[in-house]
Order: C-alpha cells, then structure tokens, then sequence
C-alpha cells in the first residue's frame, strides 16, 4: 500500500525516520516536479540522439507559427 504524508510538523519526519530505520516503512523521495519526472522517463525511453530542449522549443514554435498563421487579427 502506498500513501502520500504531508508532514506539518518537524518532530514528525524523525518519528518516520525510526519507522524506516527499524524496517516498518520505507520511505522514497518523488521528483518535485511530475512535469520534469514524465520528460525524463520520455527522455530514457527516446533513441540514443534524444532532443535537447532548444530543438524542442524550435519545433514548438514552428508549430504554433504554422498554427496561428491565419489567426493574425
């Protein structure tokens, strides 16, 4: 069973950390961002030339230019 603690108080993450140390949990730090997680577990699964993140933001922008070429109000 996996479940998400917010501690509110310091004291706390010692009394998890005893847990953890007598093999009662197990504690496992997340990335902080879930939007930078998914772009590297995407980045491990591309080929071994992945894209760096300037050839990424060109093809980003030649799409919305392709996009809103019309839109021009």
């Amino acid at each position: 069973m996996t479940l998400q603690v917010d501690i509110l108080n310091p004291k706390a993450t010692k009394l998890l950390q005893n847990l953890a140390d007598r093999k009662m949990i197990a504690i496992k730090k997340e990335a902080k961002d879930p939007f930078v997680k998914a772009i590297s577990l995407l980045r491990k699964k591309a080929s071994a030339n992945p894209p760096s993140p300037e050839q990424v933001s060109k093809e980003v922008e030649q799409v919305r230019a392709k996009r809103y070429a019309g839109k021009k109000r």
